[in-house]
């Protein structure tokens, strides 16, 4: 299974109670150091003991990690001279283990990491692994919908999380609706919800679910959320803490290039990197070659590049306008858990300074690239 970014939401829905929880007890123990224990900067080199760098997932193994567990198999990491430890998917989440320094990367999306460090999490988001945004909405392929307008008055399977509803109703209000529907929590896959009954639509992953549901004859009908105006997300992102950042700078270039490697191979070659993720996870996903196949190839194609065929690369006005969103519906939340009265500082949320000065897919040709935090 994948994990879209509103089930990410909804299943670390005590993400905000937990980190403030947590943010106390990592203050005392501080003076620790991370994970990567190595000297500030320190990254190997020839001779060189590899440094460790863990990395927490948000799920189990799947195409959003693609690149991770290609640059793993093909020795990326080994060359750079790290020994990268993959925290397997648990109770606390990625952002959590990250901000409290127990984890030094981690797994994140653009809404969750807003909505931590608006609680005082110490985090920043250095990789986008996917440059669109992975939920769309959808129904049934023989319901008869043919827009988003047509959803007023009917019933939506969600999971919780504080941005679904506010999203909807401005894309339903936006295809000419008036943005009214029931809301109930879903507690199984979209487009067994849909099928069965208990719901008019979802939003369901179009690299996951959407391909899912076609292979099991159970096909759906998507509206894409960008074509009514709404902001796009970065839903699958690499996040590290300032503090990892200020002490092993070096560290974070080179596992980030490493991390790119793996991309651009996975980008150029979409079915071999399927082929290293199965291998990586067999017990995981070593049953579902088809849609593991089918979701690398479609990543690969539209979710990986950006616009200019740049990989991980973030766009400061992306970040600025989902983050007024967040703010101006009263979604994000303090450290004591009351709406917050200050929007985040958007140049603190994500970075581009410690990605190569190019990061085009393989086989592309390069092209120079801003190191500062923004980048339209």
């Amino acid at each position: 299974m994948k994990a879209s970014s509103m089930r990410r939401t909804a299943s670390r829905i005590v993400l905000t109670s937990a980190l403030t929880a947590t943010l106390g007890a990592a203050a005392a123990c501080s003076s620790s150091a991370p994970s990567s224990a190595a000297a500030p900067g320190a990254g190997g080199g020839p001779g060189a003991a590899p440094v460790t760098v863990t990395l927490a997932l948000d799920w189990t193994p799947n195409t959003n990690h693609t690149g991770i567990f290609v640059a793993q198999q093909l020795g990326y990491f080994k060359a750079a001279g790290i020994d990268l430890k993959i925290v397997p998917y648990g109770s606390t989440a990625p952002e959590t283990l990250v901000s409290t320094h127990r984890a030094d990367f981690g797994i994140s999306y653009q809404d969750g990491l807003t909505e931590a460090v608006a609680t005082g999490g110490d985090l920043t988001s250095v990789f986008a692994i996917t440059q669109k945004t992975d939920v769309v909405i959808g129904v049934r392929a023989d319901s008869g919908i043919s827009s988003p307008k047509q959803l007023d008055g009917r019933t939506y399977a969600g999971y919780g999380s504080p941005l679904e509803v506010p999203m909807l109703k401005y894309v339903i209000k936006q295809a000419g609706g008036t943005g009214s529907f029931k809301d109930v929590t879903l507690n199984t896959d979209a487009y067994q919800a849909l099928y069965a009954g208990q719901a008019d639509f979802a939003l369901p992953e179009p690299t996951w679910e959407v391909i899912q549901a076609k292979l099991v004859g159970k096909s759906l009908n998507t509206f894409d959320l960008s074509v009514y105006g709404f902001p796009a997300i970065y839903s699958a992102l690499i996040a590290t803490s300032h503090q990892y950042l200020n002490a092993h700078p070096d560290t974070a270039r080179k596992f980030l290039a490493a991390v790119l490697k793996g991309y651009q191979y996975a980008t150029a070659h979409p079915a071999q990197a399927a082929n290293l993720l199965i291998q990586a996870n067999q017990s995981v996903l070593g049953a579902q070659r088809e849609l593991v196949e089918q979701s690398a190839a479609l990543e690969a194609a539209q979710y990986y590049q950006d616009s200019n065929g740049q990989i991980g690369v973030q766009s400061e006005a992306r970040w600025k306008a989902l983050t007024d969103f967040l703010y101006a519906n009263g979604i994000l939340a303090d450290a004591s858990g009351k709406k917050s009265t200050a929007e985040p500082d958007v140049s603190t949320l994500y970075t581009n300074a410690y990605l190569p000065t190019a990061s085009p897919a393989a086989g592309q040709p390069s092209s120079s690239m801003s190191t500062d935090s923004g980048m339209p």
